[in-house]
């Protein structure tokens, strides 16, 4: 894997792209993601790549990606060049970690759920499912009970070193993109703490994959939901560490449900699939994921 050692500010080409998982049908919300993605790379004569993050095997499914490319074609959000599948990738990442590892910005995890829970309780935290940053704890041990651990066959987590990753890559910050034009963001990652990176049975995390997979496929331009803005702090720390070229980023609204609340697969929204075999055109769908949002 070659990765990119430039940081440009602005590129010539706009580059976009959708990267669902194959964890279900797509519903409005994906269509309306896909759609932001698909508009500003067609309307600057650029191009709009299609990704599957399917490195949870435990989740994704082949009947799934099959339906996020036949729903798509069927819409008329034609993609260029072939579609990446994160599964097929995995070199990538784990070149990328070990960039990590040299840099002495990672460490193992043995904590379970648990015990991160524990810990928050105990500190005067609320042990409820809301994101909290990491206490810790494994931050805390030394080498030689890392090492033991390890050899004893015990489970664990890569985790970011958020501090020792801050230190060398001092302030970072990206441009964010919107109606009314573009604004500096700098990057406070602390509020994610030390995120994890990779597991046994995943080579690379949300964060390291989407970072990774930003930069070789030369995206100059993230569209994704607001409810991922918050992880782009942690991801330009990453680019800072593995010195890859700076997207421009744009987080849109969200569709949400009469109840308000965003639309999602756990909760039963609506499918693309659905509204097709009820007689809905391409056309009708592509408003409704446009119609509202928040």
């Amino acid at each position: 894997m070659n990765l990119p050692i430039a940081a440009p500010e602005f590129a010539a080409e706009i580059v976009t792209r959708f990267a669902p998982s194959p964890t279900g049908y797509l519903h409005l919300g994906h269509v309306r993601s896909a759609l932001a993605g698909w508009q500003a790379a067609r309307m600057a004569a650029g191009r709009f790549l299609l990704r599957l993050e399917d490195i949870d095997q435990g989740r994704c499914r082949d009947i799934y990606a099959r339906a996020i490319v036949e729903d798509l074609a069927w819409l008329g959000l034609n993609w260029d060049g072939a579609v990446r599948r994160q599964s097929q990738h995995l070199d990538d990442y784990r070149h990328a970690l070990a960039r990590l590892e040299m840099l002495g910005v990672l460490y193992p995890c043995f904590c379970t759920r648990r015990t991160i829970r524990a810990e928050i309780a105990a500190a005067g935290g609320a042990p409820h499912d809301l994101p909290v940053p990491y206490p810790g704890i494994c931050r805390r041990r030394s080498g030689d009970e890392r090492a033991m651990k390890i050899a004893a066959g015990a489970d664990f987590a890569v985790r970011l070193d958020l501090a020792r990753a801050r230190a060398l890559t001092g302030p970072v910050y990206w441009i964010e993109q919107d109606e009314t034009g573009s604004r500096r963001v700098e990057a406070t990652p602390e509020a994610l703490g030390d995120v994890v990176l990779a597991r046994k049975d995943a080579p690379a995390s949300y964060h390291l994959a989407v970072t990774v997979d930003d930069a070789l496929q030369a995206v100059t331009l993230v569209t994704r939901g607001v409810d991922l803005f918050a992880a782009t702090h942690i991801h330009r720390v990453l680019q800072a560490l593995l010195g890859l070229p700076v997207p421009h980023y744009r987080h849109h609204a969200l569709l949400t449900d009469a109840a308000g609340r965003r639309l999602s697969k756990r909760d039963g929204a609506v499918t693309v699939r659905a509204m097709r075999a009820a007689g809905a055109s391409p056309q009708q769908i592509l408003a409704a994921a446009q119609s509202s949002g928040r």
